[in-house]
């Protein structure tokens, strides 16, 4: 017989570190004692029931934690560096430039922008540009569980008015964790917000910068690849997921780059299965998804029966995967168009619509090569309905929880509609923006931008999307956050559907179901036609802000981000057939009367009447474009 080949010897030489996620994500929160840390992996444990409020209904901060891991000569991960095996002393600079940079009117990046409201400086008539920026300069810490007063971000200030940006803290193994600030916005005259993203006077407190590590592992100092960190609004929907998340965007724009390499046929439990149930999943955020993907609407992607059918690579039912594809939006072919699917508005936005491809949402261009693939039967058959995906990061094998953090991090991120966005917008999709995939180029130490002029148009975006500095990710966003937060909703156009298209919906809900309706739902001494009813309706998450005007409704959501509610799991009736084992549900704050509802002399209910929302800055300030021909 022949012998046996010897097994390789695995490599477990370390000869550089790396910090994961490349980018991380903490989010603002306006509870002055707690904090959680961010997804770890795609498919977490969902939280309990309140998980995300203190006990005094205020949100709390989401952190954003890193690691080092100890790569081989192959860029493999071979050990995570701890405060118990490695010298680590982490940097993060932090800043907040948004009302120094440019006014957002659109991207810069699409044809329409040639045509779109030049980007003037924001706050143009101060000549002292630096007082406009938040920069309060770099934190180092090191050591296990360290925290406290040295490592705040709290020196920077905003015109003269010290504003905090967040601290730095270790874990019990020595990990990286970052925090962000407490959702605070102000404006130095006292003026009301009156826009969706460019309010002069104004200024936020989130914000991004660089993180970088010195790391000393057997007497050796190693090489470590930066990593960054965006301090970002608050999820009102932390388990959901838009149809094309950032990583979806990312990683299509680093395998069209030709940096990774993507598989010849798509995963269907991988790569298909995804896209279908996360159309399913925005029921819980968006009524017109809920009747058409939802439990007991016309395609309920998600339910065990249909993934089957959509698993299958019969022959047999490939007319009807390809009548599926064809539902989706191509630009090419009708990006215009309202009713492809994912219903999501796009970069170029308007109401009355656009004739513009960027009107609307189209899926990343791997996606719906995927889907195309999908749609002729040719794919990798590897559905299993009893798939468990590790909910915990210490769940994954080490070689696997790089990749794993990465793609956590960038599938809660949005990659919808950059009208600006919500975490981060159009330079994302810029190569010239990343060293490597998923990891930003940094600016040199000491490195000065230059003046770009008092206008940045189409012809001179590309310098500001090449290495970044601290400020450089965040300031492309709406000053500040939540008067865009506030105006995001869905149906603008009622004449054609009052709930979709729809801006961002996995994290600024539209629709959602109420305490209220929940409770009539679990209650089975009432006749189910009650209950039946109950599960149907959905009440608008916007109702806490009042329904005088968008204006009001901005300054409301600026004065306390915690009064809309937050989206979050609870179980449906037990052994039913008539609703969903596990639902997703609205959670207010313990006392959900509000200014706005008090000024108005109303109860917070169900019932809502929204504004108008044809007329306002977020749908018409494009309405002048022309496609470039």
């Amino acid at each position: 017989m022949p012998a046996t080949a010897p097994k390789p010897i695995p490599d477990t030489a370390i000869v550089k570190a790396a910090i994961y996620p490349p980018i991380g994500i903490a989010r603002v929160g306006n509870s002055a004692t707690e904090f959680y840390i961010g997804p770890e992996v795609p498919d977490p444990l969902p939280a309990a029931p309140g998980f995300y409020r203190d006990a005094k209904g205020a949100i709390k901060r989401e952190a954003a934690r890193f690691r080092v891991y100890g790569l081989n000569a192959a860029g493999q991960a071979v050990a995570e560096l701890t405060a118990d095996n490695a010298d680590i002393e982490w940097a993060v600079t932090l800043a907040n430039t948004k009302a120094a940079w440019y006014q957002f009117q659109m991207a810069l990046d699409v044809p329409e922008a040639v045509s779109a409201p030049p980007s003037f400086l924001r706050n143009m008539a101060v000549a002292d540009r630096a007082s406009l920026s938040i920069t309060p300069g770099e934190r180092r810490i090191k050591g296990k569980e360290q925290h406290g007063a040295g490592f705040a971000f709290d020196t920077g200030k905003f015109v003269g008015k010290s504003v905090y940006l967040g601290e730095l803290r270790t874990d019990q193994a020595g990990r990286l964790c970052v925090l962000g600030g407490f959702g605070h916005a102000a404006s130095v005259t006292g003026a009301q917000a009156i826009t969706f993203a460019n309010n002069e006077g104004w200024h936020d407190d989130v914000s991004d910068g660089p993180v970088t590590a010195v790391v000393r592992f057997q007497g050796q100092t190693l090489a470590v690849d930066p990593a960054w960190v965006v301090v970002a609004p608050p999820n009102y929907a932390p388990r959901q997921k838009s149809v094309r998340t950032m990583w979806d965007l990312m990683r299509d724009l680093f395998v069209t780059q030709g940096t990774i390499t993507a598989p010849a046929k798509p995963s269907f439990q991988n790569d298909i299965r995804p896209i279908f149930e996360r159309l399913s999943r925005l029921q819980w955020v968006n009524a017109g998804y809920a009747a058409a993907f939802g439990w007991g609407g016309s395609t309920p992607f998600s339910q065990p029966q249909w993934m089957e059918k959509l698993s299958n690579p019969s022959v047999n039912s490939k007319e009807w995967r390809q009548t599926l594809y064809n539902q989706f939006r191509q630009f090419a072919r009708d990006g215009w168009a309202q009713s492809p699917w994912p219903w999501l508005y796009g970069d170029a936005m308007s109401i009355p619509a656009l004739d513009i491809a960027e009107q609307n949402v189209a899926l990343s261009n791997l996606q719906l090569r995927y889907l195309q693939q999908w749609a002729h039967g040719d794919f990798v058959a590897d559905y299993d309905p009893k798939a468990r995906p590790p909910q915990r990061i210490e769940d994954v094998p080490l070689a696997d929880q790089p990749d794993l953090l990465t793609k956590a991090a960038m599938e809660f991120c949005l990659a919808d509609a950059f009208h600006p966005g919500c975490e981060m917008t159009w330079p994302m999709r810029q190569t010239s923006l990343y060293m490597a995939p998923f990891r930003l180029s940094h600016q040199a130490k000491g490195w000065i931008e230059p003046d770009y002029g008092g206008v940045l148009t189409a012809d001179n975006f590309s310098d500001p999307c090449s290495e970044q500095g601290a400020g450089g990710v965040s300031r492309w966003m709406a000053v500040p956050w939540a008067a865009d937060t506030a105006s995001c909703r869905s149906g603008y156009d009622k004449t054609y559907d009052p709930y979709v298209p729809t801006f961002w919906p996995a994290h600024v809900p539209n629709q959602v179901l109420s305490q209220r309706a929940y409770e009539t739902v679990m209650n089975e001494a009432l006749p189910m036609d009650v209950r039946l009813s109950a599960f149907a309706k959905r009440a608008a998450w916007i109702r806490p802000l009042g329904g005088v005007s968008q204006e009001a409704q901005i300054n409301s959501m600026i004065g306390n981000i915690a009064q809309v509610g937050i989206v979050e799991v609870r179980p449906g009736p037990v052994g039913s057939t008539d609703f969903p084992a596990t639902m997703e549900v609205e959670q207010l704050p313990p006392k959900p009367v509000t200014a706005a509802l008090l000024a108005a002399h109303v109860e917070l209910s169900d019932e809502f009447v929204d504004v108008d929302l044809s007329n306002t800055d977020k749908a018409r300030h494009l309405s002048g474009l022309r496609r470039k021909r």
